[in-house]
């Protein structure tokens, strides 16, 4: 492999830099310059394992000395930053002393006839980052996300995601008439009407391919995307609480629709 490009920055005016710390520390600015950054070992090992190669990696110059061979080969070039820089860019409170940075994937089409999840307006970015993570165990490829929705690439929805976004296809800003395309049974979770998910899946109800569509963490689904579902259904709570975290109740539905036809 061809030793990548080093770059030695101590300038915090330096104006990549600066690009940098505002990729770092904006929800949205990856829309705009079009890449994302991730800090840590752990999502760079998941889009490498899924052959998604950076293409810039950054490290505190402490660390730069003893950073493993595969880090310093991951990316096309490498960034060595004072350790008081690295501190500014990182969004962690203990700085992992080095990130990468990722060219944001062209967004995809909405696909027809696939396993999908519907996030609408689904706001906190741990909630939307750990239904990530259940989609991608779960075989649920495709993401579509409202509008209103945390943004999917946001450094915080990244994090929780824990590299499932490599594994996905992100579709963000939809409407509710672009569902239209799907052509697969959208179901609802509600705590008022519908069959309970544990019956409907001991009868062997549950459609698959299908798209689950997980609403607002107060408000829920929406009223006129409720009103294009196919089915609703409830989620037994024996122990008596009122309702389930959004990221809670999309694990226990998507697994039960994954696992229901298996032999």
């Amino acid at each position: 492999m061809t030793t990548p490009q080093e770059l030695h920055i101590s300038s915090r005016d330096n104006a990549l830099l600066k690009d940098l710390r505002r990729l770092a520390h904006g929800n949205t600015e990856y829309r705009k310059q079009q890449r994302v950054w991730v800090e840590g070992d752990h999502l760079l090992r998941a889009a490498t394992g899924r052959g998604v190669r950076p293409d810039i990696g950054l490290f505190a110059s402490s660390y730069w000395p003893v950073a493993p061979a595969a880090y310093v080969q991951a990316a096309h070039r490498n960034i060595v930053l004072t350790d008081a820089l690295f501190n500014e860019l990182s969004t962690l409170e203990s700085p992992a002393r080095l990130g990468f940075v990722f060219d944001l994937p062209p967004e995809p089409a909405i696909q027809p006839g696939v396993a999908t999840v519907i996030l609408d307006r689904v706001q906190d970015a741990g909630n939307v980052g750990a239904i990530l993570r259940s989609a991608s165990a779960f075989g649920f490829k495709q993401i579509i996300a409202l509008k209103g929705t945390a943004a999917l690439w946001s450094v915080k929805v990244l994090r929780a995601g824990m590299g499932a976004h490599w594994g996905l296809q992100l579709v963000e800003g939809a409407s509710l008439a672009q569902l239209d395309i799907l052509q697969v049974p959208l179901l609802v979770t509600s705590s008022h009407r519908g069959s309970y998910l544990h019956q409907a899946l001991r009868k062997s109800e549950l459609p698959m391919p299908c798209a689950w569509a997980l609403g607002h963490e107060g408000q829920g689904v929406c009223a006129e995307l409720e009103a294009r579902a196919s089915g609703h259904v409830r989620i037994a709570q024996p122990g008596g609480e009122e309702s389930l975290n959004v990221a809670t109740a999309a694990a226990i539905c998507l697994h039960a629709s994954a696992t229901a036809h298996l032999a």
